[in-house]
């Protein structure tokens, strides 16, 4: 197979995974983030990167928005948004850290492929992304490696969102350009 057919195939699989999703639940996370004093973000693993990219975007879109972990995160709290990435819908880690923003009064959404994991039945709300992760065998619902398949469909899914939230907020182009870092 040349890279020509394995990237169609890739394609075609990630295609295939957004024509399953809700749009009800993409549309309470538009809004979940629109209504959201601050945004945490946490992911593990690939999924982290993707969340840290939605993070940088958020930020470049006029957004409060920090990932956990980073040295500049502030304490979350009510009116504030904990948004996860929970591929398997099981990481203790995850779990342990939706239950301290829950104790703060956080709104927490969970974007998993295992919505009846223990990780997304914590959360107020919940994007199901139904591809395979790592909680699945591998080739049981993708030829390829891993929780690939997720990972590239919650970036994908981020970088959908950008231009909505971008129009729902009134910013243009500039705005945007504007608070992207002159430090490179």
């Amino acid at each position: 197979m040349t890279t020509y057919e394995k990237v169609r195939d890739i394609l075609a699989e990630i295609d295939g995974v957004f024509a399953r999703i809700d749009e009800r639940e993409v549309d309470a996370l538009c809004d979940a983030i629109l209504s959201a004093r601050r945004i945490a973000l946490f992911g593990l693993g690939r999924e982290g990167l993707a969340m840290r990219s939605f993070a940088m975007r958020l930020f470049h879109l006029g957004f409060n928005s920090a990932v956990v972990f980073d040295m500049t995160t502030p304490p979350i709290g009510a009116g504030d948004l904990f948004l996860v990435a929970c591929g398997p819908g099981h990481l203790p880690t995850t779990e342990a850290l939706i239950d301290v923003a829950r104790k703060a009064g956080a709104t927490i959404l969970v974007l998993t492929a295992q919505p009846d994991g223990p990780a997304p039945r914590m959360a107020d709300l919940r994007v199901t992304i139904p591809a395979q992760t790592m909680a699945e065998a591998e080739g049981s619902t993708s030829k390829q490696a891993m929780g690939s398949a997720f990972e590239q469909s919650l970036w994908i899914l981020f970088d959908a969102l950008v231009p909505r939230l971008q129009a729902a907020t009134g910013q243009t182009l500039d705005d945007v350009r504007a608070r992207h870092t002159n430090l490179e």
